[in-house]
């Protein structure tokens, strides 16, 4: 390689793992695996250590990846958060050891071995005992100040045994079941997965609500005494085990050893023991014991002289795909999946493994028949990471994404600007689940009582397999689920029976069509009147109505085209359901073609409130101001909206104003 060559890539892994880095710090949603990213900083630290002349002062050599995500305060640590130097085998560690004696001129030299936690690192201030501020490690100086969602963990500690000052550092991660759990339950709902448990703790740990951290299966690990005036130790074990009397959740794995041969059979003892560990690592620690020799030895600007981290290459193994299923999820999303010869990675039988979507399938050219590479993504997920071409004969089969549901046998469809194929048939048993609950919530047909897990047992009991059946659920099938009593049963069957009765809208909304809300559903219910109607209407008529563009117009032409739809609505008819928008007797209509924004935080009425007034009195709300805006309704800390409604010359009221205009 030539001088002009190294610094064209060394300039180019600049760029590359700062990308990577970003995506995977900051974003918490990475591109490559652990592997991959930290093959790209190995070949740049290289060539840095051969062209020392082109090291920039931006390279993630010279400093940790993280930043201050925006929403959180600042929290500058007294004692930084380094990040460690990785290494890939025991030639590596074996040079580390020489080093370290080197230093300290051939002093006896122990070491303790711990795992390297899969997670993302924080400190934990204490005061008098008491916990009073948790951050993340951000760029290692300057990090997060996450103590509300350190609180929602379990397994710290609020107080401690004894009340001293103490700042300590630990991980914070989501243990293989939970988070397999967490990922199951997502796929279920058709959320998107998370791509490992590092990032689903990163992602969790940095949300700006704290309820949502709360309902995240948080745990954390304590390796580290960042900072305590009122203790002395010579030792790192002897501070572990102290911190463990503390009440601390101290890292599990953690083994003094005397020499480097012995801290290389600790690792390769952990390695073998990582698929029965309750939690993610990617690595093994090797500290120096001994906290005066750690002085001795100090720090570089981004990594400490006295500790390092070995590695695990991730484990992968060829099998051959033999077949693609398709899974259908319960918002219709089609799922093609890889049914492989059963083969073992990272201690357990791999036989099948999504293959997400189409794109995924055409962009790594997989075939019915391929031989494949598999691994375990954060060693819990497995994937297909390649194709071995080579190993092709000619007798491979193409891949082809249905056009017909494999489940009900409906329309399939992939919309533009989309991964994903739906299954368009209103009644296929794959989707009834998510489909009654979207029906029976409040802004659908408003079935109090009716909550998820009823749903759920009159599905497993086969009292209903879809949202008509419900109509025809008697007061005994109701009471058979003998735990919620008579009273339960009395007032959900009344609760079914009168929503028969409820504005069109709100059954248009229940349907569940694609890209259709309850605002939307309003629109379509005042506009035609009828269902009928609305099930006649052609597209050019759908695209002429406020509120429906030409996405959503092709969604609801396409959904009353379907038999099951017209068969659903059939039935409907048949149980009394009301098929018209409710006029309301001398309804009041002073908002009549009147558009208000909503900006601000209002006193009285939530956004939503004020909204269902708006439209009560026949108005309509919008999200973005425009010239045809009638007015804009501003409360505290209004934004860019209360700015353009005042370069506009829109009116802008506010809410005592709105009080004496809704009077």
């Amino acid at each position: 390689m030539t001088k002009e060559q190294a610094k064209l890539r060394i300039d180019e892994l600049n760029k590359l793992t700062a990308y990577y880095a970003k995506k995977y710090y900051d974003d918490d949603d990475p591109e490559i695996s652990d592997f991959e990213y930290d093959m790209l900083m190995l070949e740049l630290k290289n060539l840095e250590k051969e062209y020392p002349e082109f090291i920039s002062k931006d390279s993630l050599t010279q400093k940790v990846g993280g930043t201050v995500k925006e929403g959180f305060e600042k929290v500058e640590h007294e004692v930084p958060l380094q990040s460690l130097q990785d290494i890939f085998n025991f030639d590596e560690l074996r040079a580390f050891d020489e080093r370290v004696k080197k230093s300290l001129e051939n002093m006896e030299v122990s070491y303790v071995v711990e795992t390297k936690i899969d997670g993302l690192s924080c400190s934990l201030e204490y005061k008098k005992g008491i916990f009073y501020r948790g951050s993340t490690r951000g760029n290692g100086l300057v990090g997060e100040d996450v103590t509300e969602n350190l609180k929602t963990i379990k397994t710290i500690p609020k107080k401690l045994t004894e009340p001293i000052d103490i700042t300590v550092r630990g991980e914070v991660f989501i243990g293989k079941a939970e988070f397999e759990k967490m990922n199951e339950e997502r796929a279920l709902n058709e959320e998107t997965l998370f791509a490992n448990a590092r990032n689903a703790a990163a992602g969790s740990l940095r949300q700006l609500d704290s309820t949502i951290t709360e309902k995240r299966p948080l745990d954390i690990f304590i390796f580290n005494v960042q900072k305590s005036d009122d203790l002395k130790f010579k030792s790192h074990i002897e501070s572990l085990n102290y911190l463990e009397k503390l009440g601390f959740n101290v890292n599990p794995v953690r083994v003094f050893v005397k020499t480097i041969d012995e801290a290389i059979k600790e690792i390769e003892k952990i390695g073998d023991n990582r698929d029965n560990l309750s939690f993610g690592i990617d690595g093994a620690v090797i500290k120096v014991d001994d906290l005066e020799q750690r002085e001795i030895l100090g720090t570089n600007y981004k990594t400490p002289k006295w500790a390092i981290a070995y590695k695990y290459p991730p484990e992968q193994k060829e099998t051959i795909l033999k077949e693609i299923d398709f899974q259908v999820g319960r918002t219709g999303v089609i799922t093609p999946m890889a049914i492989l010869e059963p083969v073992k990675v990272a201690g357990s039988t791999i036989s099948k493994t999504t293959l997400h979507n189409e794109d995924f399938v055409i962009e790594k050219d997989i075939m019915i028949g391929d031989t494949v590479v598999i691994q375990k993504a954060g060693d819990v997920i497995p994937e297909v990471v390649k194709v071995v071409k080579e190993k092709r004969t000619g007798k491979e089969i193409a891949f082809k994404m249905p056009t017909k549901c494999p489940v009900c046998g409906a329309d399939c469809k992939r919309e533009e600007g989309e991964s994903a194929t739906r299954c368009l048939g209103v009644e296929c048993p794959a989707k009834q689940y998510r489909n009654i609950i979207h029906f029976a919530s409040r802004d659908a047909m408003n079935i109090l009582g009716l909550g998820d897990s009823i749903i759920e047992e009159f599905l497993n009991r086969g009292l209903i397999n879809n949202i008509a059946d419900l109509y025809e659920l008697t007061l005994e099938d109701i009471a058979s689920l003998k735990k919620n009593g008579k009273k339960f049963a009395q007032n959900l069957f009344d609760s079914i029976n009168s929503s028969k009765n409820n504005d069109l809208y709100r059954l248009i909304n229940g349907l569940g069509i694609r890209n259709v809300g309850v605002k939307a559903a309003k629109s379509l219910a005042k506009h035609y009147k009828t269902m009928d109607n609305l099930m006649n209407a052609s597209m050019d008529d759908l695209t002429s109505i406020d509120d429906v563009g030409e996405i959503m117009a092709q969604s609801i032409y396409e959904f009353f085209e379907q038999e099951q739809t017209k068969d659903l609505i059939k039935r409907f008819k048949e149980l009394g359901l009301n098929m018209e928008a409710l006029v309301e007797d001398g309804a009041d209509s002073r908002f009549e073609g009147m558009t208000f924004v909503l900006t601000g935080a209002l006193d009285k009425y939530s956004r939503k409130e004020a909204e269902e007034i708006i439209e009560k009195f026949g108005g309509k709300a919008s999200s973005s101001v425009s010239k045809k805006t009638t007015y804009v309704l501003a409360g505290e800390d209004s934004g860019s909206k209360l700015e353009k409604a005042q370069k506009l010359g829109v009116n802008v009221i506010t809410e005592a104003e709105f009080d004496e205009m809704i009077k």
